[in-house]
């Protein structure tokens, strides 16, 4: 996959992937999760591999009683870009949390789904790359002492538990696989201790620039803007280059300012700040009506609650989030509801 320009885009004069499948109905879920997340824990701390090449180092990592050691399979550690079903994983999960539905670990998903969601080929190499990534996953086991769920033990599991695929086509490529997500991560989905990442991320095409996005993400959140020193960067990235490549490559993040959501300047003594892009929202379409029905049972969810004000919220929210297209108005606007009644 060629980079192209996108000017006016995540930033002027940027280079993102170009989008594989036009538009898709993301996910195919409501407006709530039409959106990828991604774990805090593994967004703020270093997990998975930057390397394009088989890494077979064990990664040991300490910052503020924080603990992580990964180690290798055989086949190499878990790659950010594995990651990616990891984020596909949890994003499902969330749909389904926020519709009230049962969830478990373990997950049945269609493959050509999860590489048209994560903006990635549907040739047969890209459905062999993906069974190197889930060998990747199972494989790379971690060791840590981070929080998840509001329970704190030192513990080892994979990234994932297992997986297994459920169907084949004649010539041997998946149909559909499932997943069992290590309890660690399962956990974090239940606690909700996840974050919305851009669609973008997925079109990010170097590994350092999807974990400086993630960090991004992580820390600035809503504020306004963040400050870090390279070094700290270097360590929270888990770049294996010198300090003084690593400051190069973040140079030419800066240059090139395609980094979804944020903008990248360096300061005096070392410092890299990171600054909320402004939020435009584009002329579009409108979201359809909702019903009185729906109106009523969010009064019913949040008593004393001016629904009408509630209405104007969501809308808003729907259009800043790129006005996906709606399978239903109602349990789109009733899920909004729902999270902000749990908030």
């Amino acid at each position: 996959m060629s980079a192209i320009s996108v000017p006016g885009g995540a930033g002027q004069g940027g280079y993102l992937l170009p989008g594989q499948h036009g538009q898709v109905d993301f996910f195919i879920c409501d407006i709530l999760d039409a959106v990828p997340k991604g774990d805090m824990a593994m967004m703020e701390h270093p997990v998975f591999s930057l390397s394009t090449r088989p890494d077979r180092r064990i990664l040991s990592y300490e910052h503020r009683g924080t603990r992580i050691e990964v180690t290798p399979s055989v086949k190499g550690l878990a790659t950010i870009h594995d990651k990616d079903i990891l984020i596909f994983c949890i994003s499902q999960l969330m749909a389904a949390v926020n519709a009230g539905r049962a969830v478990s670990r373990t997950l049945t998903l269609r493959a050509h789904d999860l590489l048209v969601a994560t903006n990635r080929e549907t040739s047969g190499d890209a459905y062999r790359r993906l069974k190197e990534s889930f060998e990747r996953l199972a494989g790379t086991r971690i060791t840590t002492n981070i929080v998840t769920g509001d329970e704190e033990a030192t513990t080892g599991f994979g990234l994932i538990e297992a997986w297994r695929i459920v169907k084949k086509t004649r010539g041997g490529r998946m149909v559909s696989v499932t997943v069992t997500l290590s309890d660690w991560l399962f956990r974090a989905v239940l606690s909700k201790s996840v974050l919305t990442l851009s669609r973008d991320y997925f079109r990010l095409r170097k590994p350092l620039e999807r974990r400086i996005y993630e960090l991004a993400r992580k820390h600035c959140g809503r504020q306004p803007e963040w400050r870090v020193s390279v070094e700290v960067l270097l360590k929270k990235s888990g770049s294996a280059s010198p300090r003084r490549v690593f400051r190069r490559m973040l140079r030419d993040m800066i240059e090139s300012d395609h980094l979804p959501d944020y903008e990248m300047a360096e300061e005096e003594g070392d410092i890299i700040r990171f600054t909320r892009r402004a939020q435009v929202v584009e002329p579009g379409p409108e979201a359809p009506p909702l019903s009185a029905a729906a109106l009523d049972e969010a009064r019913r969810r949040m008593p004393g609650a001016d629904v009408y004000a509630l209405e104007a919220e969501w809308r808003d929210f729907w259009a800043a989030s790129g006005r996906p297209r709606l399978r239903s108005a109602d349990a789109a606007f009733l899920g909004f509801v729902r999270k902000k009644a749990g908030s």
